[in-house]
């Protein structure tokens, strides 16, 4: 949205009211045909009065606020013919008659009519409702017919005598005769409002009240009003548009200048606001040296709610920025108007814009320490939790900085991502070792934030609390395991980060000692090869580490995060084109999360499988199906829940050195099951050109039986999957995945949990038996599971059963089977023996 684009007012009016048939509508800057009840057959303009534009509570608060409430109109009410007193029409039957000279209303009390004989000043026409004829009014009983004073059953004024009198919001009152009620269905119904006429009381006035001020209450309210107006701290909203009726009625003699609209919001006047509006000024008017503020943002600011009510009812844009590009919502936000935001909300006002800087409503509210309007923004956008602003992030970075500890409780209840990196790498822990919290500091343990994660100067939140001589965070990191040996770029620990002799250098120093004495008992230290294999490609960096020997950090291979192709390939990337869907629409039309059956995407996969990011408890790992994500050709949000493999890597994993299977993979927290883990990336090639290849270790065949076979080769590009070992009680389940295309030859392999796996667990996948048939005759299974179906023993038991069962034609065969599957199996180097890789893909 751009910053000058305003919602354009020519003349704010009312809300439309919907009548039944041959009734009027008011509709904003639109005229209305009407045949005169003359007999003539002409036809006349209806426009609206200036007041109409701000109407009376009873419209206000029905059209504004209440569209916006839990409770729904009934399709009752909609049905009623409603009054249109606030409506005039040009007289087409040219200048006045001696008689049309004087008002024609008509009085009614108690069975005596009397005619007014006032002089006319305006030849404007009007009538209570379409049943009455046209009046030409006198001031007197215009502003009376505005204020709803017309019976619309019989155009009687209601002034003396008895009536009835409906007031459904408070000081304004709707009078008719009791036998002029609207009936349907049995019901009766105010003629005015549509309200239900049980509410209405019969009210009696022994006497006229002609002064043209606000109507005199009703003797039994009157000890009421007046408590009423005792407990107010200020004049209410209904008294102000009630004196803007007479008002209205007299010559304006003052004219103020558009700018006063935004210094009036600012300063809360309400009855100022409303006067300017009638007046026509612009409700998204551009105050200039104020950051250009609209009067919207002003009123946000300053917590002025019924303020922003009238701005919004008159056409002000809700999500119009000023020039740092801030919105009214994020003004209430950041000076904690709890009232105005949620009205603002309920107004559609947009949570998820970002101002110059990045932020959001909720880093402005978590940055302040404003809990209760951050509670009240996740309970409508919880979706937004985690949004990072231009230098990374979140809201609970910055409730952490600023120490604000329920807030990072809260936030963390909502599920708030402790490990998010900013841009310089910092996790949350980094920032509660800066601001020196040490309870916040527990709480983001408690909730698996990462304690050894290091940031782009390759420091540890050890470091950062050494360098701030945070003794309680200090203590704390070293209670849960912190490395006070771990080096950052410079080449310093924390022990050299902090002033020696200092009680921090004290408590670092001994626990190095006892450290280095450990691990002299224990042999051999780990050492840390690489804090992140990726280089950053992927969202949570990936560490290497070995405790066993001396390899050094795996090299000879280009760590990337998407497959990529070296040869032409003619991959079909056409997101428009479903070739697997009979359905006329081309992509998914949610305007939800995309939960529901009607999605296409969803359908394709025979329905949307993914439940909270996760793939359900009940999903088929047998013969898993095939599952199509939505894409950018859909119309749905970006963060849909069909959208978690092209989210990328989320869990946090780690390269290590095994004990007797070279390099494996294992979880460094704890995974549920359903999470996706991570892709299996490479050169993505045809089967021809792997079959020239020498060594087939990382071939993974995307066996699809739809057009030419094609391979995916890790050997040379690859990502953290290359290294993901066979085992055979697995707890990883192979996926086929279409995200950005569907074209059926080329799925993206994604790799699920197909278990629960605890933290510290080696994560891996069944290879398959036609693996181990070509494999075996080069080594053997190293899993250590008692269920191993590959071992030396398990291979040698199967060897002999399988010569004792065929007869000798067939062991011929067999042994020459083995012999050509073989010499076509590439002959593997000494650094690859122990890995365990794979060929095909076989459920």
């Amino acid at each position: 949205m751009e910053k000058n684009q305003t919602a354009v007012v020519e003349k704010p009016v009312s809300p439309p009211v919907t009548v039944q048939a041959g009734a009027t509508t008011a509709v904003r800057r639109e005229s209305h045909v009407e045949e005169m009840e003359s007999g003539q057959g002409s036809h006349v303009e209806y426009t609206e009065l200036a007041l109409d534009c701000l109407d009376l509570k009873a419209q206000i608060l029905c059209v504004g606020l209440a569209a916006y409430s839990e409770v729904a109109e009934t399709d009752l009410a909609e049905e009623l013919p409603l009054c249109c007193c606030r409506m005039e029409t040009p007289n087409s039957r040219g200048g006045l008659s001696a008689l049309d000279q004087t008002c024609m209303a008509m009085e009614s009390a108690d069975g005596t009519l009397n005619r007014c004989h006032r002089r006319v000043m305006k030849q404007e026409m009007m009538r209570p409702s379409n049943t009455v004829h046209l009046l030409v009014l006198c001031e007197d009983h215009r502003a009376g017919m505005v204020k709803h004073q017309c019976c619309p059953g019989c155009g009687l004024f209601c002034r003396t005598g008895t009536f009835m009198e409906c007031r459904p919001y408070g000081s304004i009152s709707h009078r008719f005769h009791r036998d002029c009620a609207s009936i349907l269905k049995d019901r009766k119904f105010c003629p005015h409002c549509g309200e239900d006429a049980c509410g209405a009381k019969e009210v009696t006035v022994p006497k006229a009240d002609l002064s043209p001020s606000v109507p005199r209450l009703n003797p039994e309210l009157k000890d009421e009003a007046v408590n009423t107006t005792e407990r107010l701290p200020k004049e209410s909203l209904e008294s102000i548009l009630l004196a803007l009726d007479d008002e209205n009625l007299k010559p304006k003699k003052v004219k103020y200048p558009t700018r006063q609209l935004y210094i009036s919001a600012k300063q809360g006047d309400l009855q100022k606001v409303i006067q300017l509006l009638v007046d026509g000024k612009d409700p998204n008017f551009l105050m200039e040296g104020q950051n250009k503020c609209t009067p919207l943002y002003a009123a946000a600011a300053e917590g002025h709610q019924e303020i922003c009510h009238m701005l919004v009812q008159a056409g002000a844009n809700l999500d119009m920025f000023d020039e740092d590009q801030r919105t009214p919502l994020m003004a209430a936000c950041e000076n904690n108007h709890l009232d105005t935001v949620k009205y603002l909300l309920r107004a559609g006002a947009s949570v998820s814009h970002k101002d110059i800087t990045g932020f959001t409503c909720l880093h402005l509210a978590a940055k302040l320490g404003h809990y209760n309007v951050i509670h009240h923004l996740l309970s409508k956008a919880s979706k937004y939790i985690n949004c990072q602003d231009d230098g990374g992030w979140t809201p609970i970075t910055w409730a952490i900085e600023y120490k604000h500890k329920e807030l990072v409780h809260l936030l963390l209840a909502k599920g708030a991502d402790v490990n998010i990196r900013d841009k310089e790498e910092n996790v949350c822990l980094h920032w509660a070792a800066l601001s020196g919290c040490d309870d916040i500091a527990q709480a983001l343990l408690e909730a698996r934030c990462d304690l050894n994660a290091v940031n782009v100067h390759g420091d540890t939140p050890l470091h950062v609390a050494a360098r701030e001589n945070h003794l309680e965070c200090i203590l704390l990191f070293l209670s849960r395991g912190a490395d006070v040996s771990q080096r950052n770029r410079d080449g310093e620990t924390a022990l050299d980060c902090c002033a020696s002799g200092s009680k921090v250098w004290t408590a670092l120093n001994t626990n190095k000692k006892l450290t280095d004495a450990r691990r002299g008992r224990e042999g051999r230290g780990e050492r840390v090869l690489s804090r992140d294999i990726s280089r950053g490609y992927e969202a949570v960096p990936i560490t290497c580490v070995n405790a066993v020997d001396s390899e050094p950090l795996p090299e000879n291979f280009k760590y990337i995060p998407d497959s990529c192709v070296t040869s032409p390939l003619n991959i079909d990337k056409d997101i428009t084109h479903l070739p697997v869907s009979d359905s006329p629409e081309k992509h998914c039309t949610c305007t939800d999360d995309c939960s529901s059956s009607t999605c296409i995407c969803g359908q394709l996969s025979l329905r949307c499988w993914y439940d909270s990011g996760r793939l359900p408890m009940d999903f088929c790992q047998r013969e898993p199906p095939v599952l199509f994500e939505c894409n950018h050709a859909c119309s749905c949000w970006r963060t849909c829940r069909n959208r978690v493999v092209q989210n990328g890597l989320r869990v946090r994993l780690q390269l290590f050195r095994t004990q007797n299977m070279g390099w494996g993979v294992r979880a460094m927290q704890d995974i549920p099951q359903g999470t996706f883990i991570c892709e299996y990336v490479g050169e993505i090639i045809t089967d021809g050109e792997a079959d020239k290849r020498e060594n087939d270790s990382f071939l993974f065949t995307l066996d699809n039986k739809v057009g030419d076979a094609h391979c995916i080769d890790a050997r040379l590009f690859g990502n953290i999957g290359r290294f993901i070992n066979h085992l055979c009680e697995p707890n990883l389940l192979a996926v086929r995945v279409f995200t950005m295309h569907q074209d059926l030859r080329f799925p993206r392999i994604a790799f699920f949990s197909s278990r629960s796996i605890k933290a510290g667990d080696q994560i891996g996948f069944d290879y398959g038996d036609h693996y181990w048939r070509v494999k075996s005759k080069y080594f053997s299974c190293q899993c250590g599971s008692n269920k191993c179906r590959h071992s030396v023993s398990r291979n040698t038991d199967s060897a002999q059963k399988l010569k004792n069962t065929a007869r000798p034609a067939d062991q011929n065969q067999l042994d020459v089977a083995f012999l050509t599957v073989g010499a076509e199996s590439r002959q593997l180097g000494d650094s690859d023996l122990p890995r365990f890789v794979f060929t095909s893909f076989m459920r």
